[in-house]
């Protein structure tokens, strides 16, 4: 059987590193995306091109986009398409990518670590009134949403904003009047689906994360029971269901940034992407395309850094105008223990509703000890419990206790296995399946990390007839340490330019409770009636966390530039856990900016200080040093200036030098290296900053000039970070440089590195 693994996995390889056009156009329908920028001299090409397309008597165009920007996704033969792109004014010419989801407490939990109350001015709004609207548009691209949700009612919200341009579509289960004052529209598109109505629960999650109404008592079946609320519950939502059974396509979320541009929402929220190392190219990225233009257009762009870490360099939506987000826990655990036969208490973790008796009078086999007589199957695949590993009869009536060394096979898989061969329950040796609260509905299940694992298992093999019991779940709160990085949330640095730091923040996205559809009968428990409310992990549930806290920001400084949003967010977050102590990842090492960006976001960025503001002009420069020529950008942007032009001579450190609220520099020789940053003073009257700074040892770091003067008619000042070393700096390092004026903390971390 081990040999099968190898050759599967050495498939899966060459399979990853053989992706071409042609098995990406067949493997999506033969869609290809057109993209043509924005270029007023474009239009002419892209009503050609349409005009031609539309002549050849085939059903070939699936999206038009031409609201915000322009292009189309049509079906294509590969000779089709590379004539395309051949032609004026098309930047480029991809096949159609599907992307993937990256798939309450955690509001108490942030106030909580950063001690600050959030206090809006009476005039204006109080977050924690759900009834307190305020204009703000969050725009959720997503599974769509269940509007019936408490989550989502208009109790005390007036008029839809003048502003917004958008619509309600109607579908399959879904009118005009699911939309109201709080969810004021709902867009789909085809291949997502036939209706803006969740059949997922994603998004439904994903958008009370953000924004949803206070609602009490609220929980999954008494778990985590108490008042689940979004980041910005005064915020109007728009939803654009762009995921369907098979997964997100480009064209989808292209279509759905071409409407949500022109429906004038303020945020864009997205909890989806594409794996680790895909989608390098920014002309191939459907959400760096969509997302320059949003931020072109004053739009905030928030999106999820993926689920596939801890490897290094598996950060995805790396674009420097994005602002992406890792997931960290809270602290709230849910238990279940699992009591053995000589009264060991072991504390496992998951969510099982199961009804064993407290005692433990239940056989407790070891995986191994229950191997199916084939011959196809070793020892190791019955301690795994590899599906059709084990022998029906030796398992059934039983609880099972597997270990989770071999990775061909998920938690879910092994689970059914389990279920389908008559055990009472399971019990699961898994660091990182004891790291997140997967639910096992009325089967009891228990998982435990490797440490308790081996208790468990010294056990089982001494004990001539162990036993055991797996007690329901209970949630505890105020447990610690929290936050923690998740082991999913995905890595830095960026796999396209490590000059960038990414990701830029962590929030909570491990065990939330957020709102869910009512028909789902896989979360419902049998006999019981719908939750209303689901608990999931992942940087799907961060993203919208840090959507709410953009939303606020935007309300209480409605004039604010994406980047300015951006930097408040990035320069507030805290690098401390409820110990007081540094924050660490789930193997238990200190946390780096690559794991955690800045770090944990604050719960109410109000008032940072100084901002980073970071230009279009900066972007446009940004796509110079990263290899695209002055045609291609006039074609993309609709604000480049006509004497533009890119630099002849790009040095080392041009992308460093973007005006970004974090430093990274890659490829580190020794030598000296200045980098340079712009900061604004966003508050009234004189004042004076000094810098103070972190840095690793071998490393020299010195900021030039020291203090920074500001006055009411001297808003925004600049000042130099210059590194140097002896030349023995080896490897990744980190550190930060701290503003401070008595009042405001304005941090910034900083990676230096040889790779």
């Amino acid at each position: 059987m081990k040999s099968v693994y190898i050759l599967c996995s050495l498939i899966v390889l060459i399979c990853m590193q053989r992706v071409c056009i042609a098995d990406e156009a067949e493997s999506n329908d033969g869609v290809y995306i057109v993209y043509m920028g924005t270029a007023a001299n474009s239009r002419n090409n892209h009503n050609l091109l349409l005009t031609s397309l539309a002549q050849s008597n085939r059903n070939t165009i699936v999206h038009n986009y031409q609201n915000s920007f322009l292009g189309f996704a049509a079906h294509l033969t590969e000779e089709e398409a590379q004539d395309i792109a051949r032609k004026p004014g098309v930047v480029s010419v991809f096949p159609d990518p599907i992307l993937k989801l990256h798939t309450t407490r955690s509001w108490d939990f942030l106030k909580y670590q950063t001690g600050v109350e959030i206090d809006f001015r009476p005039s204006t709004y109080n977050i924690t009134n759900s009834h307190a609207a305020s204009d703000v548009i969050i725009g959720v691209l997503d599974t769509g949403i269940w509007p019936e949700s408490e989550s989502f009612n208009d109790d005390g919200f007036g008029p839809v904003p003048s502003k917004w341009k958008g619509t309600c579509m109607e579908g399959k289960d879904f009118t005009s009047k699911n939309c109201n004052r709080k969810l004021i529209g709902a867009r789909y598109y085809k291949t997502g689906g036939d209706s803006p109505r969740d059949k997922n629960g994603h998004g439904t999650h994903v958008a009370s994360t953000a924004a949803g109404n206070t609602v009490s008592n609220a929980s999954y079946y008494g778990l985590a029971m108490g008042s689940a609320k979004g980041g910005f519950p005064g915020s109007r939502i728009a939803v654009y269901r762009v995921c369907g059974t098979r997964g997100c396509a480009g064209s989808n979320i292209l279509a759905a940034f071409d409407d949500a541009i022109k429906d004038g929402v303020d945020i864009l929220s997205l909890s989806l992407g594409s794996g680790a190392g895909f989608g390098p190219n920014f002309q191939r990225d459907p959400i760096a395309i969509g997302s320059f233009h949003a931020v072109e257009k004053g739009i905030t762009v928030v999106a999820s850094a993926g689920n596939d870490g801890p490897q290094r360099e598996s950060v995805v939506n790396v674009a420097p105008w994005i602002l992406t987000v890792a997931a960290s826990s809270i602290d709230r655990d849910f238990q279940a223990d699992i009591t053995l036969g000589d009264k060991t208490v072991i504390k496992g973790g998951g969510i099982n509703f199961g009804e064993l008796k407290k005692d433990p009078v239940y056989p407790l086999l070891y995986g191994s000890t229950v191997k199916t007589n084939s011959t196809s199957y070793d020892e190791s695949d019955a301690r795994n419990c590899v599906p059709r590993a084990l022998d029906r009869e030796k398992v059934k009536g039983n609880i099972i206790l597997c270990e989770n060394d071999e990775g061909m096979y998920t938690t879910k898989q092994k689970l059914s296995s389990i279920k389908q061969l008559g055990a009472l329950g399971m019990v699961f040796v898994s660091d990182e399946g004891r790291a997140v609260a997967n639910s096992y509905g009325s089967f009891s299940m228990a998982t435990v990390n490797r440490n308790d694992g081996s208790k468990i298992i010294s056990y089982v093999t001494k004990e001539r007839n162990p036993t055991v019991t797996i007690l329901p779940t209970v949630s505890l709160t105020q447990y610690k340490p929290a936050p923690v990085v998740a082991y999913f949330s995905a890595r830095g640095p960026s796999f396209a330019t490590q000059d960038i730091l990414k990701p830029d923040v962590a929030a909570p996205g491990v065990a939330i409770l957020a709102s869910w559809p009512d028909n789902d009968s896989v979360v419902k428990l049998a006999g019981k009636k719908p939750p209303h409310f689901f608990i999931l992990s992942g940087t799907s549930m961060a993203c919208p966390h840090v959507s709410g806290l953009a939303a606020m920001i935007k309300a209480d400084h409605p004039n604010w530039s994406p980047s300015a949003i951006r930097s408040a967010i990035m320069t507030t977050a805290s690098q401390t856990n409820n110990m007081k102590k540094p924050i660490t990842t789930n193997s238990g090492a200190t946390a780096t900016p690559y794991d955690f960006g800045s770090g944990e976001v604050a719960s109410s960025p109000l008032q940072p200080g100084l901002v980073y503001e970071t230009e279009i002009s900066h972007y446009l420069l940004f796509l110079c040093n990263v290899g695209y020529n002055v045609d291609t950008i006039k074609r993309i942007s609709s604000t480049v200036p006509p004497d533009f032009t890119c630099p002849k001579k790009s040095d080392d450190n041009s992308i460093s030098n973007l005006n970004y609220p974090s430093i990274a520099i890659s490829k580190y020789k020794g030598k000296e290296s200045r980098i340079k940053r712009t900061v604004t003073n966003v508050e009234n009257g004189d004042t004076t900053y000094t810098a103070s700074v972190e840095s690793p040892k071998g490393l020299e770091v010195k900021v030039v000039p020291k203090s920074l003067e500001f006055t009411d008619d001297k808003k925004q000042l600049s000042y130099e970070v210059i590194f140097t070393s002896d030349g023995k700096l080896d490897g990744d390092n980190f550190g930060a440089i701290t503003w401070s004026n008595g009042k405001n903390r304005v941090r910034s971390p900083f990676v230096v590195s040889s790779k």
